[in-house]
């Protein structure tokens, strides 16, 4: 019986691996470089070398989870032409008119120039009919319009379309009679509809999540397609295959066809969840993740064992309201390229170097000073990555560094360091946008820090942001990977149902939970999940009466009854106390307002076990080895962590490596190794 479980994370220098063999809880992780010219390539590296770790083959395989960054690069890389858009009648500027708000760092809107729009104009049609916001039909759906339309994408060649009428939402009839004259007229046109996509209201962001949706289907098809072709030749029949989505659960390949957009933070929330876990174990309910990798570094807060969730997210310049755990994303990853701005000061990213041609000192035709070689000049990573599979070259990380330190009047030391402590700031300015501009005190968190350059600079982001302290995983490069092994199956519906809470009809809201845990049911039981398995989380969007955005509360279990909507109103009252720090829950002036009903279906996987670590004998130095922390070189300890048991104690200055990434310690910094074999960063003295 198959009993390997593999968790694939492709990031844009690697792709990690882990895997657990289910009856006797052993682990197993490793590295291979990704392969972006075809990710596939890398995937099914990852797979027979994972496997000759375990002495295993491919009969014995039960499943592989993967998290995957195509549907993200696409939107980050702006490939999204070609799309045709299809709405209703006098309506076709919405993707224009968009959004009157100006983003951060703009003073005014003189500044300020909107993005190009997903569809350019002479690519939109409008078909004739209306509806009204509760289903009502004003006007009828125009046959003569659809077929006008689908035959203008078809003439044009334009083939990936997205449908959005005005208020679909409460009624697809329109929108699937369109699909069907898509289906007659352009048989060879990939469409996506907003009735199936998101059914919530506000319409220039249900429009964009559509059209997003119909942007990277064919890509994920198309790669979703190629990787289940290649795992069916490891046994018969082909092992189970599961995509991550970006609200924390999985999908199976099958479903991931329908429904692409959910992948779009694919890997950043497979990391967050896997550090959720490890932090949980340690103790630590609320902490803030960072994933540092080749190419970017994303962070998350979680908070009581469970990562932010949003629905207000973008993918590059496309907002997109599906939910998804809340992860921010700079540019500020191992391989980030050091470069001069016209005006002369150093900048750091967010352009990178990537996989290829990668960091100077991969000796891999890369022609910039990066982040990497400016670790690799001051001592504080190792001659080699990955036990010695990547040699690096110190010359040419020095060479570049030196000419660039040259037209800065600096060093080549000082010009690293310069690099590293921009790149520190980069990353604890995306800390402070997932906590103080989310009314949370940032000072209040642990750090949990992996990715293959995500603990490299943890001590300087303890010193700038006053962190209570930084956890390091073990194997902290493959977290990412090991998170795919820890989370269930999901999948979110939702439907707009606007209502004041004082003439709230509950067998009506009953009546749509109904239909939600209906298709969230249907769904699970597509998966293989037997009934007595299946899950479902009710959830609201409540607000104030005059209100523009909702906050999200808890439907308890049961019947929907007059009470039951009364403790989700005061429900709500709390949670807005708590983000905004004020309610009207006394105020019978100010107005409950329901907006959204969701559920989301929840499929039980099996979680590896937290590995538990054994006693420490106490830390010894495997070696040492010349390190630049900022006030010169000095000879400086290298410990081999998986030399290191609980309880062990490492006092900074000192180097900490394993398999696929490296600690520096600085000075004035301890690290303790708890239970879990995790590192445990803090200050040795208040500063």
């Amino acid at each position: 019986m198959p009993l390997i479980r593999i968790g694939i994370d492709t990031g844009g220098t690697f792709t990690d691996v882990v895997a657990v063999d289910e009856e006797t809880g052993r682990q197993a992780s490793t590295k291979t470089p990704s392969t972006p010219a075809d990710p596939a390539e890398g995937f099914m590296a990852g797979v027979h070398k994972i496997l000759g770790l375990l002495g295993a083959d491919g009969a014995d395989v039960a499943a592989v989870v993967h998290g995957t960054t195509v549907a993200t690069n696409r939107l980050l890389e702006g490939k999204v032409d070609h799309l045709g858009f299809v709405t209703t009648e006098g309506y076709a500027h919405v993707l224009e008119i968009a959004r009157q708000s100006v983003p951060d760092g703009y003073g005014n809107s003189y500044f300020w120039v909107k993005p190009p729009r997903i569809v350019p104009a002479d690519l939109v049609r409008t078909v004739g009919g209306r509806l009204t916001h509760d289903g009502g039909e004003l006007r009828p759906f125009s046959e003569d319009d659809a077929v006008a339309a689908a035959r203008f994408f078809r003439d044009r060649g334009i083939t990936t379309i997205g449908v959005c009428f005005l208020h679909s939402y409460a009624n697809p009839e329109h929108e699937l009679r369109m699909r069907d004259v898509l289906a007659r007229e352009h048989p060879d046109a990939v469409v996506s509809i907003s009735a199936e996509v998101l059914r919530e209201y506000r319409e220039y962001e249900r429009s964009v999540t559509t059209l997003v949706d119909a942007a990277v289907k064919p890509s994920i098809a198309r790669y979703v397609r190629t990787i289940a072709d290649r795992l069916a030749a490891l046994r018969e029949p082909a092992p189970p295959f599961y995509v991550m989505k970006s609200n924390g659960g999985v999908l199976s390949a099958d479903e991931v066809v329908r429904q692409p957009i959910s992948t779009v933070l694919s890997g950043p929330a497979a990391g967050a969840l896997g550090a959720a876990v490890v932090a949980q174990a340690a103790g630590f309910g609320s902490v803030l993740t960072l994933d540092g990798g080749g190419t970017s570094t994303d962070v998350a807060v979680v908070v009581d064992g469970h990562p932010a969730l949003t629905t207000e997210g973008t993918v590059g310049a496309y907002p997109s309201k599906i939910p998804m755990i809340d992860v921010v994303t700079v540019g500020a990853g191992g391989g980030s390229v050091a470069w001069l701005s016209p005006e002369g000061t150093l900048k750091v990213g967010p352009r990178s170097a990537g996989a290829d041609p990668g960091p100077l000192c991969y000796g891999t035709g890369g022609t910039e000073p990066t982040v990497t070689d400016a670790h690799l000049l001051l001592g504080r990573i190792p001659p080699h990555l990955l036990g010695g599979e990547i040699p690096l070259d110190i010359d040419a990380a020095r060479s570049g560094i030196a000419a660039l330190a040259g037209r800065l009047g600096l060093t080549a030391e000082r010009c690293a360091e310069g690099i590293l402590e921009i790149s520190a700031w980069n990353q604890a300015n995306a800390l402070r946008q997932v906590t103080v501009t989310r009314g949370l005190d940032v000072r209040d968190f642990h750090l949990v820090s992996f990715g293959g350059s995500g603990s490299l600079l943890a001590c300087r982001l303890a010193d700038v942001l006053g962190l209570a302290g930084v956890l390091v995983p073990p194997d902290p490069g493959n977290l990412s990977a090991y998170g795919l092994l820890t989370v269930d199956v999901r999948n979110d519906y939702v439907r707009t149902s606007v209502a004041r809470h004082a003439v709230l009809d509950p067998d009506a809201v009953g009546k749509t939970f109904a239909g939600l845990t209906a298709e969230a049911d249907a769904a699970l039981e597509r998966e293989g999940f037997a009934a007595g398995e299946r899950r479902f989380l009710r959830t609201a969007d409540l607000r104030y009466f005059g209100q523009a955005y909702e906050v999200r509360v808890d439907v308890p279990d049961g019947p929907v009854t007059a009470a039951l909507a009364d403790d989700v109103a005061a429900a709500f009252h709390a949670a807005h106390r708590r983000l905004y720090g004020y309610d009207f829950a006394g105020d019978a002036r100010q107005e409950v307002e329901w907006v959204n009903l969701r559920v989301t279906g929840v499929g039980p996987i099996a979680r590896p076990a937290v590995r538990v670590a054994l006693r420490g004998t106490g830390a010894t130095p495997r070696t040492s080895r010349p390190v630049d922390f900022g006030d010169g070189w000095a000879d400086t300890p290298v410990y081999d962590r998986a030399a290191l048991g609980a309880g062990d104690t490492i006092a900074g200055p000192a180097v900490v490596e394993e398999f696929g990434s490296t600690v520096p310690v600085h000075p004035g910094f301890r690290a303790v190794v708890d239970d879990h074999a995790n590192l445990l960063i803090t200050r040795e003295v208040s500063r």
